[in-house]
């Protein structure tokens, strides 16, 4: 029951299988080290970024703006200062002490991790302000302190009014949250 293919051809398919099987065995041995190096370069590559001084737009500091102002003084050979933008333009600062929080609230938002606080904020001063900075802080049911949430608030208050601010975000919260004391921590003078 010999069919006796060989004299149809299939012996030179059987020689071109074994060319074909060592080609495939070069290529992935010559692919496998072609990945090895690849994967060295990069891990020496990483190393090198690592190890390099970070240069001022790349570090997680924050940056200061180095602007300078320009001032005449008031003399006769009209001479020029120049001082950093943060000296020359300081926000005017408001008086805390004639400012307050009348009365606050504060609930869950957010699938309860965000605290939303409701506040009134008065102001007895003669000027208003704006840019209020109010810092709020948590605590479990027993006392003890959870965290400390900062937002500012960049509505302006008129002069002797009161203002009522209505669910402002003040960001996450722990869950196990019960109770919130805000307090005013900065304001700026309008």
């Amino acid at each position: 029951m010999n069919a006796r293919l060989d004299r149809i051809g299939f012996g030179r398919l059987a020689g071109t299988g074994e060319r074909l099987a060592r080609a495939v065995t070069i290529a992935s041995v010559s692919f496998g080290r072609s990945l090895l190096w690849l994967l060295a370069a990069i891990i020496l590559g990483c190393g090198v970024w690592i190890l390099l001084p970070f240069s001022r737009g790349n570090s997680a500091e924050p940056a200061t703006p180095e602007l300078a102002s320009v001032e005449a003084l008031p003399s006769d050979d009209a001479s020029v200062d120049v001082r950093p933008a943060s000296q020359a333009q300081a926000p005017a600062r408001a008086e805390l002490g004639r400012l307050r929080i009348s009365s606050q609230t504060w609930r869950r938002g957010g699938l309860g991790s965000k605290a939303l606080v409701t506040f009134t904020l008065r102001n007895d001063n003669d000027y208003a302000v704006k840019d209020v900075e109010i810092v709020c802080a948590f605590t479990r049911h027993d006392g003890s302190r959870l965290t400390n949430r900062t937002r500012v608030v960049a509505d302006p208050v008129s002069m002797k009014s009161r203002k009522t601010f209505v669910r402002v975000l003040v960001g996450f919260v722990n869950v196990n949250a019960d109770h919130a004391n805000c307090s005013l921590v900065a304001a700026r003078r309008v």
